[in-house]
């Protein structure tokens, strides 16, 4: 490794490259003494050539490496590399356009260098821009103009690349502001806003000198594999090592699926059982920016990390703290953070089985009993555990069953199997179609049926996979309603091959259900529906760029239990008549709309008064919900969000 160049001798050759002197700042950017030039190693090309070979033959979709898979890998490596155009030049695209649809012949003969000289450019430019913002915090914060009526366009994907170098810079100065005036909004002290910020280029400064040879492999790897599908990765012998980053039952963490996306790390799903569940803390489509150790540890900047570096940062010692900052799912802009302390543990086996209760209430005159298992993954014994709950509520005579997989990201496909058989008599229930087109059918063997009542299927954006199988099972036969919201969309089957530099992670097989609808990017439709804060375009299959399609196959003879369609129609009107005057319906819907209207802003203001106005607005929206809540309640209103009331 280079050794770090000293403080002194850094800054003033940021500052002359802030205030545009090119000659020595940006020689020793080019020069790669802010980064390694990396050249491929030996066993890289093997490597892509036994990975061209395993993904032409082994893969469920029939991709051919020709010139549109050329063009598909092409975007999606610089897509990886640079998210929110806003490190290339045009002429840098311009100048790597030519290589569009030769990566499929070089990849064929293990060729990589040229995704080495888009990654060195990459580098460069990653450089320039750090350089950049150190340089305008060395010259001084208190110069930026927060009365100026501008605005920063975030939601880059489509936006054009910048045509040329003064573009490029004038993005950076709006990124920079944003960031300083985000923090400053957050009460920070001017001193405490440059400290912060400057700690967080110095360490991305810091990363992109650790860059190695394997880093720029892995990257245009992965960019041939997701050109596949979402779920296919390229897993270096490093990353292999790194396997399970959702750190489940084998790890000693948080309990979360993490995912990168543009410089944040984002939770994808939240590990029954595990610390992050048991503290209704964390959710699905927060994003964290900081990572401290114990109660009063250094809260270390974690944007623009690599995703295994954020993993080891937040993985420990059983029992000890973590403390996260977080920017909420639903926050109204990226600098709206909180910090949730989560004490680091491994998945408890007992969170994570089936477990019973029983609701007593009145409707329209009568009594009802109805029992409730909540099933938080499909676990080995999950069907003799759920059986044991089931008679056990049969014995306190219930009128009706819910079965409840929300959040339940799936588990054993042999439990899902087994399971459904608990509530049909035989007959088959997931097809399984693998690479080749062949179709093999999972079935229930036995007649037995534990519970033949009435029965509901509650599922949500985060159910998925097993959970889909044996939701889509009870739907196609008509044996029970499923109510709640659109499923996550996981129908496909995912083997772990080895190489000999890494592994490779292949998509082999799609689920179908009986019915012969795929439960890939779709999902479950519920039958009756309830709205769900979570927006499947942010958690979910359809959310994943080149996800498989949803198609279908041939349907297996199944069995009609209910008639079901009869009664639908009426179900739906009388659902919808309910909810229309239900204060927690209403309110849901409200942060529903609210969520979708701030998702759909592409830019945000860059003026102070502006984002005061916003954020004031912001919490007056929330503090009339809660007070029509509290209202429904028939408790005093807040005239604060926590105030007590009055």
């Amino acid at each position: 490794m280079k050794p770090l160049l000293p403080l002194h001798r850094i800054l003033p050759l940021l500052l002359g490259l802030a205030l545009g002197v090119p000659s020595a700042a940006q020689a020793l950017v080019q020069s790669g003494d802010f980064y390694q030039q990396l050249v491929p190693e030996g066993i890289h090309r093997d490597t892509a050539r036994d990975l061209v070979k395993r993904l032409s033959d082994g893969h469920y979709a029939e991709i051919g490496f020709d010139d549109t898979l050329s063009s598909r890998v092409f975007d999606r490596y610089l897509m990886q590399l640079d998210p929110s155009r806003s490190y290339f030049h045009a002429s840098d695209i311009a100048e790597f356009e030519p290589y569009r649809h030769r990566f499929d012949d070089l990849l064929g003969d293990g060729d990589v260098a040229v995704a080495y000289t888009i990654y060195n450019r990459y580098q460069q430019r990653f450089a320039e821009r750090l350089a950049y913002m150190l340089g305008e915090i060395e010259r001084g914060l208190g110069q930026i103009d927060f009365g100026v009526d501008e605005e920063l366009l975030v939601d880059r994907k489509a936006a054009p690349w910048p045509e040329n170098p003064a573009a490029l810079q004038d993005l950076w100065r709006r990124q920079l502001k944003n960031a300083v005036l985000g923090l400053k909004l957050t009460g920070k002290p001017p001193e405490q806003v440059a400290e912060t910020l400057q700690k967080r280029y110095q360490s991305q400064l810091t990363r992109l000198r650790q860059s190695r040879s394997e880093d720029a492999f892995q990257s245009y790897m992965n960019a041939l594999a997701y050109s596949f599908d979402p779920h296919t990765a390229y897993l270096s012998p490093r990353k292999s090592e790194d396997f399970s980053i959702d750190m489940n039952l084998s790890l000693e963490g948080i309990g979360a699926a993490l995912q990168l996306e543009d410089e944040y790390t984002k939770v994808v799903r939240v590990i029954p059982g595990g610390p992050a569940q048991q503290s209704r803390q964390l959710n699905p489509a927060d994003r964290i920016v900081a990572v401290g150790q114990g109660e009063d540890g250094e809260m270390v900047d974690i944007v623009g990390w690599r995703l295994d570096e954020v993993v080891r940062l937040i993985r420990g010692p059983k029992g000890t703290l973590v403390r996260l900052e977080i920017i909420p799912s639903d926050a109204t802009d990226d600098h709206q953070t909180r910090t949730v302390h989560l004490r680091r543990d491994t998945v408890r086996l007992e969170d994570q089985a089936a477990s019973k209760r029983l609701l007593e209430f009145q409707h329209e005159g009568r009594n009802f009993r109805i029992g409730v298992i909540r099933l938080p993954t499909f676990y080995v014994g999950t069907s003799r555990d759920v059986r044991k709950l089931v008679l056990e509520l049969k014995g306190e005579s219930i009128d009706g069953l819910v079965v409840d997989l929300r959040n339940n990201g799936g588990g054993s496909l042999e439990e899902a199997n087994t399971l459904t058989g608990e509530f049909i008599h035989r007959g088959p229930t997931v097809q399984i179609r693998n690479a080749r087109g062949r179709v093999s059918v999972m079935s229930d063997p036995d007649d037995g049926i534990v519970y033949d009542g009435p029965l509901a299927v509650l599922v949500n954006g985060s159910s998925a996979s097993a959970s889909e199988i044996f939701a889509g099972a009870i739907q196609d036969y008509r044996r029970g309603l499923i109510i709640g919201s659109r499923t996550f969309g996981k129908g496909t089957v995912q083997t772990l091959r080895p190489l000999d530099h890494g592994k490779l992670k292949i998509t082999q097989a799609k689920f179908y259900r009986v019915s012969g609808a795929s439960t890939q990017h779709e999902g479950i439709v519920p039958d009756i529906h309830f709205p769900e804060v979570l927006d499947r375009e942010q958690i979910g299959e359809s959310a994943l760029d080149g996800a498989l399609p949803w198609d279908t196959i041939a349907p297996v003879n199944h069995q009609d239990y209910v008639p079901f369609d009869r009664y639908l129609g009426r179900l739906r009107e009388r659902h919808q008549a309910r909810s229309a005057n239900d204060t927690e319906f209403t309110i849901l819907n409200a942060q529903i709309a609210r969520q979708q209207e701030l998702r759909e802003r592409k830019s945000v203001s860059l003026n102070e008064a502006a984002r005061k106005r916003e954020r004031e607005a912001a919490r007056e929206f929330e503090l009339q919900l809660e007070n029509r809540r509290r209202a429904a309640r028939g408790e005093a209103p807040l005239t604060e969000l926590g105030d007590d009331a009055e």
